[in-house]
């Protein structure tokens, strides 16, 4: 398991679908996880600390949680099959560990919340993880992050090109013009 934090939620301009792009805490590897735009705003609105008059659903159930006797210990995106990312909450209850299956957006926001550590496997990163250029924030190589030649061409493998096309297709989609505006705390 490797430890994460949330980089940023993003919003692309063509469809307005929302990624969450959580970061390594020990590399420059993202992980982009496509999320509704409930739980985009569920994560934002406790990033910023905004004030809701109503609780919101991830509300509810940290509540329940700790109504239950039980306290969230961590989240962890477990799992990438046919584009999908699965994910688990961890909680502690009765001196048990207990382990339910949810949604990684779900899983985000419920991390928030209860200030828990969100994990990631690291087969999923080598699935899903990219890296960014720091400048343009557009997805860049191994080789060009290490900074060797853009010139030469880099090597990609067949499942390498398919294992990014989905991701590559929505970030090169992205206004970078707007992120700086958007992002809690910056």
């Amino acid at each position: 398991m490797l430890e994460m934090s949330i980089d940023s939620i993003r919003v692309s301009p063509m469809n307005y679908q929302r990624v969450v792009l959580l970061k390594e805490k020990d590399a420059d590897r993202y992980l982009p996880i496509w999320i509704g735009p409930a739980e985009a705003d569920a994560i934002a609105v406790k990033l910023q600390d905004l004030s809701v008059p109503r609780p919101l659903t991830h509300d509810l159930l940290g509540t329940i949680i700790d109504a239950l006797g039980g306290s969230l210990n961590h989240i962890l995106v477990n799992d990438l099959q046919n584009d999908t990312f699965y994910a688990k909450i961890t909680i502690q209850s009765n001196g048990e560990s207990k382990e339910i299956d949810c949604r990684p957006s779900d899983a985000v926001a419920l991390a928030v919340r209860a200030k828990v550590p969100i994990y990631a496997e690291e087969s999923v990163l080598d699935k899903a993880g990219i890296l960014l250029d720091k400048e343009t924030g557009k997805p860049i190589t191994e080789q060009e992050a290490q900074g060797e030649s853009a010139d030469k061409p880099a090597e990609v493998n067949e499942e390498e090109l398919e294992r990014m096309s989905a991701f590559t297709d929505f970030i090169d989609s992205l206004d970078l013009e707007d992120f700086g505006k958007q992002q809690p705390g910056r």
